[in-house]
Formats: C-alpha cells, sequence, structure tokens
C-alpha cells in the first residue's frame, strides 16, 4: 500500500513538473471553453454593407440609418454604379450589398410600393441567409413606424439575389472548409511526426552530424509529404466538381499553385512542431489538438470571424487555414484572378519563411 501511495505521489511530481503536461490538463480546457464560447455563433455582429443609392431622398436616407444604426451592420462605403457592386464582392471587403431603385420615395408614396435589392455574399450560405433576414425585419420595423396612423400602407418590396451560390448549397461552403483542414492537420501531422520518430529513435542526432546541412535534412524529410499532399489536394478538388458539382470558377492553374503553397506553409509549420515535441505523441497532441480546434473554429470556415470579439479575430489572423479559405473561395465561387488575393498569397509566403527559418535555427542550435 505504501508501495502504491508512494507511487501515485511520484506521478503527481512528474505531472506538476511538465509544464506540457499541465497546459493540456488545465490550458486546453479553459482555451476550448472560451473558444466554444465566443466563437461557435451563428449570429452576425459588425457585417460589412455597401449602399447603391439611385433615389438619394430622405426616405432612403431614413432607411439607411436605420440599417446603419444597429449593431448588426457597418456601411462603409457608398458606391454610384452597379458594376462596383462584383468588385467590392471580388475584393472581400462586403457581405451584402442594398440597391434602392430610382425614385424610391415617390413610389412608395404613390404607388404604395418600392423596391430595394439586397445582395448576399452566398459563398457562405449561412451568413447570407442571416443577413437578408436581419436586414428584412429592419425594413418591416421601418414599415410599422412609417404606417402607424396612417390608412394607406406603404410597402416596401426586397429583392434578394445570392451571388456565387444562388441555390446556397452547403457543400460549397464545407468543400473549401474540409480542404483546408486536411491539408493543414495531414501535412503538419504527418510531417512532425516523421521528424520526431527520428529524435525519438536518436538517429535525428546522426542525421545533424552527417555532411548534409540542417535545412537539407528537413527539406529531405518533407518532399515526400509535398507529393502526398498534392494528391490529396487533387482528389478534394475532383470530387468536389463531379460529385457535389461545385464549379471553378477561377483559374485551376491558380488553384493548384496556391494549395501547393498552403501545403508548403503547412509542412513548415509541422517541421516547426517537431522543433518543440520530443516524442510522437507530444506531436500528434500538439498538431491535433493545437491545429483542429482553432483551423475549425477561428479561420471563418464555419463561423463569419466579424462576429468574434476583437481578441480572437486577431488570433484568426495568425492561422494560416484563414487566408487558405479566403483564397480558395475566391478562386472556386467568385473566380477571381491574382489581382485579388495577392495579399493573402503574400501573408502565406511570410508564414512559410518564418516556420522554416524558426526551425532551421532550432535545429542548428541543437546542432551546436
Amino acid at each position: 500500500m505504501k508501495r502504491f501511495i508512494g507511487f501515485i505521489k511520484k506521478e503527481f511530481y512528474h505531472i506538476f513538473r511538465d509544464k506540457r503536461s499541465l497546459f493540456i490538463l488545465f490550458g486546453m480546457p479553459i482555451a476550448q471553453i472560451l473558444l466554444f464560447g465566443f466563437a461557435i455563433t451563428n449570429e452576425i455582429n459588425n457585417v460589412q454593407i455597401t449602399i447603391l443609392d439611385h433615389s438619394k431622398d430622405a426616405t432612403t436616407e431614413e432607411i439607411i440609418n436605420k440599417i446603419s444604426a444597429s449593431k448588426y451592420f457597418t456601411t462603409n462605403q457608398m458606391i454610384a454604379r452597379e458594376a462596383d457592386i462584383e468588385t467590392a464582392f471580388k475584393k472581400g471587403k462586403i457581405k451584402a450589398a442594398l440597391n434602392f431603385e430610382k425614385d424610391f420615395s415617390r413610389n412608395l408614396i404613390r404607388e404604395q410600393k418600392a423596391t430595394i435589392q439586397i445582395i448576399t455574399d452566398a459563398t457562405d450560405p449561412n451568413t447570407a441567409n442571416s443577413i437578408t433576414n436581419y436586414i428584412n425585419a429592419i425594413l418591416q420595423n421601418y414599415l410599422q413606424d412609417k404606417n402607424k396612423g396612417i390608412q394607406i400602407d406603404y410597402q416596401i418590396v426586397p429583392q434578394t439575389r445570392m451571388v456565387y451560390n444562388p441555390e446556397l448549397k452547403s457543400v460549397f461552403m464545407f468543400v473549401p472548409g474540409v480542404m483546408t483542414i486536411i491539408l493543414m492537420l495531414v501535412s503538419a501531422m504527418m510531417t512532425s511526426i516523421s521528424i520526431t520518430r527520428e529524435k525519438e529513435l536518436g538517429t535525428m542526432e546522426i542525421l545533424l552530424v552527417s555532411p548534409l546541412k540542417p535545412f537539407q535534412v528537413i527539406i529531405g524529410k518533407v518532399v515526400p509529404y509535398i507529393f502526398l499532399s498534392v494528391i490529396n489536394a487533387a482528389v478534394i478538388v475532383l470530387l468536389s466538381i463531379f460529385i457535389f458539382k461545385m464549379p471553378v470558377q477561377g483559374s485551376l492553374f491558380l488553384l493548384g499553385a496556391e494549395s501547393v503553397l498552403f501545403i508548403i506553409t503547412s509542412l513548415a509549420l509541422g517541421i516547426l512542431i517537431s522543433t518543440i515535441a520530443e516524442t510522437q505523441q507530444a506531436a500528434m497532441m500538439i498538431s491535433l489538438m493545437g491545429l483542429m480546434l482553432p483551423v475549425i473554429l477561428l479561420s471563418g470556415f464555419i463561423f463569419p470571424i466579424s462576429s468574434m470579439p476583437a481578441p480572437l479575430q486577431i488570433i484568426s489572423s495568425i492561422i494560416p487555414a484563414k487566408w487558405f479559405i479566403i483564397i480558395i473561395k475566391g478562386i472556386m465561387l467568385k473566380g477571381v484572378g491574382m489581382a485579388f488575393i495577392w495579399k493573402e498569397t503574400l501573408i502565406l509566403i511570410g508564414m512559410t519563411v518564418l516556420f522554416i527559418g524558426l526551425s532551421v535555427k532550432k535545429y542548428k542550435i541543437r546542432l551546436e
């Protein structure tokens, strides 16, 4: 019995001395609770919208002010041409646009009917539906206030048009997200496990003192996973096209090039994880727990980033998956070219260089 109690005490000492175990035991549950509490929400907040007002009268100004005054929408710009709406969508600056018809106020008074066209970005169908419902509710509230004490009721007829995903197919949202998760986890996890396996067996030190330079050792370890991940990406794209009937509006070559870039970024992150983890189990835990939840919750895959608290929005910016999802949705659904996604591409390149640089520096320190 004394030996058993002593063994229990020893295990407690080991746990409290191991900072990683303490983080997994206490840090991860707290992080998960915070993420699930703040990030998982179907509500919309501070959605960027643009206005095209052909009428420019007192009534349209009242409606615009009422929509802008709500916590759900932010009017970031007023445009003068319908062609500018598509440009704003492709740049990713807005999630919705309101198009007021000409002589809006006069039609509302004389014909008791006026039209507002609500155009939403349906690459995320759930958010598009929510935006439409919220705007309709605000318009109905405005009408109720306007019709008080008036025998002839005015009527505003919203005309809704969903761009890029008119049928609101959920697969259009899930395919880019699932592709991102698979590439991120497989590339990062397999690379980190492969390198930590060498460290566990004691062969990594032999490789590091060999004539090969540290960066050559690292590149040689990850090249096979680049090919495997490219095959994964190709299979996912083919399935999305032929099974789920998902269109690819943009360039297949650009889609392939951006996918390879994201794969290299994920592999570089896996290498960085391998410099931290000493065992395969630790590498797997960091890859799964440290990457899966942020990729699902904070990448914009399911839940809109604009609805999250400011600290989580900042954290989401350092997650490579966020930028790749913007890229892949832009190419596959919006048909954009490099002119619209060059910023996201540069961010992924910068992250790749950073991850590789930190990894090489770490292995050089180990070698010395």
